[in-house]
């Protein structure tokens, strides 16, 4: 087996450790497709969360339905927390 500097070893480095988090989850309060936006009550009752239509993953017309539970993350607009990569589950 060769040693020496520039060698690397044939055992494969471990992939980088991802955070085994959760994505919060929440229902949609309401959502005005015509206005592209709404919000989201968190599941862990904090405030609602705002929800711009291209946050939306998928392809296609991108809206949401009142009542419907999603999981997102939160990320901050001028405004305040706003919803971001939302999914349907």
């Amino acid at each position: 087996m060769a040693t020496g500097p520039g060698h690397r070893n044939a055992v494969p480095r471990t992939q980088k450790k991802r955070k085994d988090r959760e994505m919060p989850q929440g229902t949609v309060k309401w959502f005005n497709a015509e206005k592209g936006f709404g919000f989201i009550a968190p599941e862990d009752g904090s405030a609602d969360v705002f929800v711009h239509y291209t946050e939306i993953q998928g392809t296609g017309f991108r809206t949401l339905e009142e009542n419907q539970k999603v999981e997102f993350e939160i990320g901050h607009s001028p405004k305040g927390p706003q919803a971001t990569g939302v999914r349907s589950v």
